[in-house]
């Protein structure tokens, strides 16, 4: 996994001798002395704080190699902007937990300066609720809980299509410490019982629109979870369900601000729950914290430069971070107005935005592949977004979709809703993911590491710790533990077990702890940071490192913006795995022949799919990513699926059609790859 690299990596020379690694400690040391100690004077003489911190890092870096002045050269302004908003939303967050403040007190303050305002436009109703509303709402929520006996630390799950009431409800609960578990609700069966229990409910609040999942579950739910269904259902159905009416009560509920909690919560207690995506397994209730809220939606506001006056157009369910926290965040915390949409439409998209004059809008996943696939409409030019805001915007995208639907900003950034480790692209650079100074990489203390790509072990030098990645070396991200830190702490998830599974010990230095992302990332040699793939995606064939994520744009492109899924498959007797890939065709139209002369031109031999499966549709999950855990489970066998499956046979250079004799003649090793 090893890149080419300007420089011998210090951490490997050190880790081999002491004296080097004094040496180096002694360097760095008089290094941030004499940088320090040149801001301080001339703050003394009455030089401005910019101009100081600028000429600090002069000497710093002028007591360095000349390396380091070129990179500082090329990236100064970016990490002097990356640093101030770092401080910005360190010093709030250290104002508020000295303040004892949490969501719904900073909640307060933004109704105070915007009673009037709308905070959140429903899309499917055109309904629009100001500040004031969406305030006195929460506070009949927050009466309604208390009357329902509900203390604080107690958890309630809400089962429902994105709406504003969601937030109202969330918020209520909040006001009186009670925490709220936000379900998928794509979920069902099995996966729905297991997001409810996991949490710990005590009761469940679901939208009428899933009457019907809740019915095929809720023999299971027990006889003392108490549910409520808001909208309309008929008393038959809430008899069989054993729900009672939400509406009502909240109708009738004080609208005043409920009196304190006995243990009001601060900033590093418990706000509510969001789940996993479940692409790698069952989804795990991650815990959000009020700091965390916070640090997400500042972040987000500050580092892509979104202002007082933007409308946000938040196409994503509210169950997710990306919609709840980086959407409705800056709402509760900014004063912004959102506009809240129950579900994406591709072809509505554009529309929406000119409806409701929204400036800002947001991706995930796939959603901008989506759009490029969509025929072209005047509504595509005729808006006034200046920024979309995401993750997941593959490089190969990218330029298509600013070039084609004139936004003049993309704002992606990578990082789970627990992780300790985000990062985002402040200036625009295509295809990266974030960034992490090379001059300054301390002062936000995530790495990548080396790591075993087919076993995810990390790799450890001769003293036990992690090894660095040098620049263009794919890396595992991790990042440094603090809990007394807010944007350092790992809070993990409601089941232990899950929490201790993402935290890795000596890990920067001895008796450390970090956070392990599970992602693999690359970065240049100026710090930008790419995605590569998530942890045990990448395969190796034929002596070679196949990057699922790399592939999957590739076909993608080459096939008009089709879901592709791209994973790695176990052939007996066989080193490595095979590629195969997933292609939905709902017309029936995919030729193989083309497909191949379309790929031996895009895609070098080792990363060329062997095996095909052409599906009507590919799996992704409610926040638009590819799911493949069950076509990686099912293989190439065409025994347990309806599915076409080829095989590419090199020999007669074409695909062929996998019958049982074939698959035979595979798995007994008696068929060439």
């Amino acid at each position: 996994m090893s890149g080419t690299s300007y420089e011998l990596s210090l951490t490997d020379v050190s880790s081999r001798d002491p004296l080097a690694l004094l040496t180096r400690r002694m360097h760095n040391a008089a290094s941030v002395s004499a940088s320090l100690g040149s801001m301080g004077l001339l703050r003394l003489f009455g030089v401005s704080w910019s101009w100081s911190l600028a000429a600090g890092l002069g000497v710093y870096l002028g007591t360095r190699t000349w390396k380091y002045f070129y990179i500082a050269a090329l990236t100064a302004k970016r990490d002097l902007n990356g640093l101030y908003v770092l401080l910005r939303v360190k010093l709030a967050l250290w104002r508020y937990m000295r303040n004892g403040s949490n969501i719904p007190s900073i909640f307060a303050q933004t109704v105070k300066r915007h009673p009037n305002k709308p905070a959140l436009i429903y899309e499917a109703t055109g309904e629009t609720w100001t500040f004031t509303q969406l305030d006195e709402l929460s506070n009949a929520v927050a009466h309604w809980a208390r009357d329902q006996g509900w203390v604080s630390g107690d958890v309630v799950a809400l089962f429902m299509e994105s709406r504003p009431l969601q937030v109202a409800l969330w918020l209520g609960f909040a006001k009186v410490g009670v925490e709220a578990a936000l379900i998928n609700f794509n979920l069902r069966h099995d996966s729905l019982l297991h997001c409810i229990g996991v949490s710990g409910s005590r009761a469940i609040v679901f939208g009428a629109e899933l009457a019907d999942a809740m019915l095929e579950v809720s023999s299971s739910l027990s006889k003392s979870m108490v549910r409520f269904c808001t909208g309309d259902l008929s008393a038959e159905h809430l008899a069989r369900l054993s729900a009672q009416p939400l509406d009502p009560f909240l109708a009738a509920a004080s609208k005043h601000p409920p009196s304190p909690c006995v243990h009001s919560k601060g900033m590093n207690d418990r706000l509510f729950y969001i789940y996993t995506s479940g692409t790698t397994g069952l989804p795990k209730a991650a815990i959000v914290v009020h700091s965390r809220y916070y640090r997400i939606a500042a972040f987000g506001y500050f580092a892509f430069r979104m202002r007082p006056d933007d409308i946000i157009y938040d196409c994503l369910p509210l169950y997710h971070s990306a919609g709840n926290i980086m959407g409705i965040g800056q709402c509760l915390i900014h004063g912004l107005t959102v506009v809240v949409k129950k579900k994406f439409s591709a072809s509505r998209f554009w529309g929406d935005c000119i409806k409701h004059n929204c400036t800002v809008v947001q991706y995930i996943g796939e959603i901008c592949r989506y759009l490029l696939s969509q025929p072209v409409h005047p509504s595509e030019k005729g808006h006034k977004v200046r920024l979309a805001v995401g993750n997941g915007l593959r490089p190969s995208v990218w330029e298509s979709f600013t070039k084609r639907f004139g936004v003049a900003q993309i704002g992606e950034f990578y990082g789970a809703t627990e992780c300790n480790c985000s990062i985002a692209n402040m200036d625009g650079k295509v295809g990266a993911c974030g960034f992490n100074s090379r001059i300054l990489p301390n002062v936000y203390p995530i790495r990548l590491v080396r790591v075993d790509e087919d076993s995810m072990e990390l790799v450890r030098n001769s003293q036990g710790l992690c090894v660095p990645c040098r620049p263009g070396e794919p890396g595992l991200l991790v990042g440094r533990i603090n809990q007394q830190d807010p944007l350092r702490r790992f809070d993990g998830y409601a089941n232990q077990d899950a929490t201790r599974k993402k935290i890795a010990q000596n890990v920067f230095k001895k008796n450390d702890s970090a956070y392990i992302s599970g992602d693999v990332l690359v970065m240049d040699d100026l710090g930008y940071m790419y995605f590569r793939d998530r942890g045990g995606d990448t395969f190796r064939w034929r002596g070679e490192n196949v990057s699922t994520t790399e592939v999957e744009g590739i076909l993608s492109n080459l096939l008009g913006q089709t879901d592709v899924a791209v994973y790695g498959v176990t052939v007996p007797g066989v080193e490595g795995k095979a590629g195969m890939a997933a292609i939905a065709d709902s017309t029936g139209s995919f030729d193989c022949s083309d497909f191949l002369l379309k790929i031996q031109q895009a895609l070098p031999p080792y990363a060329r799919p062997v095996f095909l499966r052409i599906s009507p549709h590919v799996d992704t999950t409610g926040t638009f990513k590819i799911q493949k855990t069950r076509l990686q489970r099912e293989g190439y066998d065409p025994r347990v699926t309806t599915d076409q499956i080829y095989f590419l046979n090199t020999r007669a250079a074409r695909y062929e059609a996998i019958e049982e004799e074939l698959y035979n003649a595979i798995a007994e090793g008696r068929m060439s790859l």
